[in-house]
Order: C-alpha cells, then sequence, then structure tokens
C-alpha cells in the first residue's frame, strides 16, 4: 500500500467553504464544478484562467451534473432544477419524491446512458429511510436500494458494475449493473469499516466515491482524514493522508484527467479541530498517476 504525503495536497482557492461537496470536471469547459451544501451554492472553476464563478440556490444541493443539453442539473431539497450558467436561471424538472423536514437529495453521478443516479440522506439517521434513485429522461424512479445516508455512486470503466455506499452503515456495495437497461441487480460488500470511534482501526467512513480508468474505487474517509482506493475485490492499495479530517468527495480533472480534486467540510467541526487543520472546508488538488474517468452528461 502506498500512502501519500500531507505536502503533496494543496488548496485550490483562498476560500472557505461549509461543506464542499459533489465536484464534476466538465471536460468541455475545462472547468471544475462543485457545491456548498450548507453554503446553498454552485461554483465553477475554469483552472487555467482561475476564473471562479458562483451561483446560489433557494434551497440546500445535494449534487450536481453536467446537462447535455447545456447547464448543469442540480438536485437541491426542494427538487431538481436545470441551471443555466450563462443568466443564472433556474428550471424545474422534477418535484422532491419525500419530505423535506427530515430528508434531502444527496451524491449522484450519470452513466454512459445519460441517467443521473442519486440518492437521499434521512437525516435523523435512525433508519434506513433513504433511497438510491434513477432520474431518467424526467422521470425520477426509486431502485429500491435502501441507505440512511445514500453516497459514493460510481461505475466501473466496462459499465457493468455500480457501486454505492451507505455512509451510516460504514459500508461500500458493488451491483452488477446493466447501462442499457439502466437495471442493478446482484449486490456484494466491497469494503466494510469499522464504525467503533474508540476502537484502534477507526479510520473514517466512507463518503463520495469516485472509479479512475483502471476500475479502482476512490473512497473519501469522513472523519478518517484520509482517502483509500480500492481494487474491484476491495483491497486497499493506496492511502492519501489529507490535511484535513472529513473530506467528501472527489473528482478527477484536468487536461489529462490526472489531477484529484477533494472536497472538504468545515461546518460543525469542533474548534480545536479548525485550528490543527486550517484547511478544513478548502478544495484540495493533488496530482495522481492513474487518471480518472470523463463525466458523462445528464441526457434531458
Amino acid at each position: 500500500m502506498v500512502t501519500a504525503m500531507i505536502a503533496d495536497i494543496q488548496p485550490v482557492l483562498d476560500m472557505r467553504m461549509q461543506l464542499g461537496e459533489c465536484p464534476i470536471w466538465h471536460a468541455a469547459e475545462s472547468a471544475l464544478y462543485w457545491i456548498d451544501i450548507e453554503g446553498r451554492t454552485v461554483h465553477r472553476l475554469h483552472v487555467a484562467s482561475n476564473k471562479h464563478d458562483s451561483w446560489p440556490m433557494p434551497a440546500q444541493p445535494g449534487c450536481i451534473a453536467i446537462c447535455a443539453s447545456g447547464g448543469m442539473v442540480v438536485a437541491l431539497r426542494s427538487g431538481i432544477v436545470l441551471l443555466d450558467t450563462t443568466t443564472g436561471q433556474l428550471t424545474p424538472l422534477t418535484d422532491a419524491p419525500y419530505d423535506q423536514a427530515v430528508m434531502r437529495f444527496n451524491d449522484g453521478r450519470v452513466d454512459a446512458s445519460g441517467r443521473l443516479w442519486l440518492g437521499t440522506m434521512y437525516e435523523p439517521r435512525d433508519r434506513q429511510d433513504a433511497r438510491l434513485f434513477r432520474f431518467e429522461r424526467g422521470e425520477l424512479q426509486d431502485t429500491g436500494k435502501c441507505a440512511t445516508v445514500s453516497n459514493g455512486p460510481s461505475f466501473s470503466p466496462d459499465d457493468k458494475t455500480i457501486y454505492h455506499t451507505d455512509t451510516t452503515s460504514h459500508t461500500i456495495t458493488a451491483y452488477d449493473f446493466d447501462v442499457d437497461a439502466g437495471s442493478i441487480f446482484g449486490g456484494r460488500i466491497l469494503k466494510s469499516f469499522s464504525r467503533d470511534r474508540g476502537a484502534a482501526d477507526y479510520g473514517g467512513r466512507p463518503d463520495g466515491g469516485v472509479v479512475d480508468s483502471e476500475g479502482c474505487y476512490w473512497a473519501a474517509m469522513y472523519e478518517g482524514g484520509r482517502l483509500l482506493r480500492l481494487s474491484p475485490e476491495g483491497d486497499i492499495l493506496r492511502e492519501l493522508k489529507l490535511p484535513v479530517r472529513c473530506p467528501t468527495m472527489m473528482a478527477f480533472g484536468g487536461d489529462d484527467l490526472r489531477t484529484l480534486f477533494i472536497t472538504t467540510v468545515s461546518k460543525d467541526r469542533p474548534p480545536e479541530e479548525l485550528a490543527r487543520h486550517p484547511l478544513s472546508g478548502y478544495l484540495l488538488s493533488m496530482r495522481v498517476d492513474v487518471p480518472g474517468q470523463f463525466e458523462h452528461a445528464y441526457v434531458p
């Protein structure tokens, strides 16, 4: 197992977010998009020019996706909308299918056929009332896969596997995937992690994830201060130690897809943690050896 040093990882912008999430590399624009959930904002950075744009949202965004017809799909607590990144206009696509008092949309990703797979999180966190949804051509469908906090949907390079995380149960599951039919079936535990925060082997709980071009799944270990690169069999191939305790998600970007962008959290973290880890809440980046995959666009 290879471990990266903290010195290899740098902040991208001098800007602290409350709850950074869902970074997406938009190859056609050579730009990175991401969200600040608690800050209710969608962000964009054109990396070469360092030009930063942002759009305030009327509710908490849970995830975003590139739209094939232009703009960005944004899954808000109140429902899914299309953001026109030229005018800032929001066009409703579908309402939220849950009680907004206790639920919101969370992490998502688009498959090779243009469907957006996105989950929800059940905020009381005392039972598995969250779901994994499929958003296809404007129709939102419940896949029947349950979680407490749905996270990390991502696809293998051959489109035969979809990975899905339930952060609260500290478990990453791999399902068989039919990309033509848009169906998932089977299911095996890719990796489970200790839930005992006082245990010697506690290394955080899996949050967002992404698959690289070699088919390995990268998991952001919230409260573990690290990223893990897992083989398709669940073996830990690499550990990246971070200068923050709570990473949330990653994206591969840059012209060669070898820049790893990492979103992090500052909201509700203890003052002593923020003092010890002053980059908490920042967007971070580092170079990696194995490139990622291009992000697909949602087809409306």
